[in-house]
């Protein structure tokens, strides 16, 4: 495989885009998770995936936008989402967690019209939900390294107040950190995550990256930078057993990615069961 990657662009395409997600989707995904949004990302997905039907009914009514990226209309899409998601906790300010919900049921309701309105499924739109390791073009890896720079840089120079507003809201609020600004952009970053990893992962997948990683990385975690680095990490084992596994079984890399999130999620329960019981067994024979 290592020979093909060096022969074929659009392997280099998917391997490096694989990377760049495999570090930015989990590194929002600690956040995402520690404050129990886990959902935003499953709605936000498919809000993209809306932009996505919508951007291929386009192509096929308007020839002259035939050429276009869809990625840039899941996009927009996605970030409209975010901030409907944003001004819909305002509104429901006790029930804050009704936002999500109700723009994924938008998003698709959206996605199943302009769907029908293309006349169903194409190969295009197959693999946006599930993945393709073809479908990764040099603008693609271009447009996610820039993502991926901003997603880095945005989480170095705002680390402080998205730890505070993660684990102590009002806290922070009492701080003087500016809230609602901080969490209009970080959910701004997490829309953009998400619609670029659906080339690799595939929209319906995707909030699978963000979560399953964090997910395993909580079992073995001592703090909560343990936890973002264990979480890079196991997302980019799984980016990349998931890769290799798409290439030589010929499936989509949105599944075996998943199942490798899940396979390693499974590794660390179980481990720290095994722990557990010895650490537990050593006490009774040290008695």
């Amino acid at each position: 495989m290592v020979e093909a990657i060096f022969q074929y662009t659009f392997l280099q395409n998917a391997f490096i885009t694989g990377l760049l997600i495999g570090v930015i989707a989990p590194l929002l995904g600690a956040f995402v998770v520690v404050r129990r949004l886990s959902l935003i990302a499953d709605a936000l997905s498919h809000v993209t995936l809306a932009g996505i039907a919508s951007s291929l009914l386009l192509s096929k009514s308007v020839p002259s936008l035939a050429s276009m990226n869809p990625l840039y209309f899941g996009m927009g899409f996605s970030v409209v989402g975010a901030i409907l998601i944003e001004r819909l906790r305002i509104v429901y300010k006790h029930y804050e967690e009704l936002a999500v919900p109700i723009i994924l049921s938008g998003g698709i309701g959206l996605s199943v019209i302009f769907i029908s309105l293309a006349d169903g499924f194409n190969t295009d739109l197959f693999n946006y939900l599930f993945g393709s390791v073809s479908a990764v073009s040099s603008s693609d890896v271009w447009l996610i390294t820039l993502i991926s720079i901003g997603v880095v840089l945005t989480i170095i120079f705002l680390y402080k107040e998205l730890f505070l507003l993660s684990f102590d809201e009002e806290f922070a609020k009492a701080s003087g950190i500016r809230a609602r600004v901080i969490h209009l952009i970080f959910i701004l970053m997490v829309a953009l995550v998400i619609a670029a990893s659906m080339r690799i992962v595939g929209i319906l997948l995707v909030s699978s990256l963000m979560t399953l990683p964090v997910a395993a990385s909580m079992r073995i975690s001592r703090g909560f930078k343990q936890t973002i680095f264990y979480s890079i990490l196991f997302g980019e084992t799984a980016v990349i057993a998931g890769l290799i596994s798409a290439y030589y079984l010929d499936l989509a890399p949105g599944g075996t990615i998943v199942v490798s999130s899940i396979l390693l999620l499974i590794a660390t329960i179980v481990g720290k069961k095994v722990q557990h019981s010895f650490m537990f067994k050593g006490v009774e024979d040290s008695k």
